[in-house]
């Protein structure tokens, strides 16, 4: 094999080398461009059931014969 055919490989092989690298999948990590925002219903909706309960249990207290 010839100084050419060798040079020829070669080039190709590292041609090829710099194709997959340059195809290679990237992950980019960006800030997000929005505010969070956090959704409060369910503290409320335990500050209410909390509430009931309360005035359940004052119920069965003050009248036994309920239940």
């Amino acid at each position: 094999m010839g100084k050419r055919a060798r040079l020829g490989r070669l080039l190709l092989v590292a041609g090829a080398v710099l194709v997959v690298a340059a195809c290679e999948p990237r992950v980019r990590l960006e800030a997000p461009t929005e505010p969070i925002t956090i959704n409060l219903n369910i503290k409320i909706e335990q500050e209410v059931r909390i509430k009931v309960e309360r005035d359940l249990e004052q119920l069965f207290k003050s009248d036994s014969k309920i239940f």
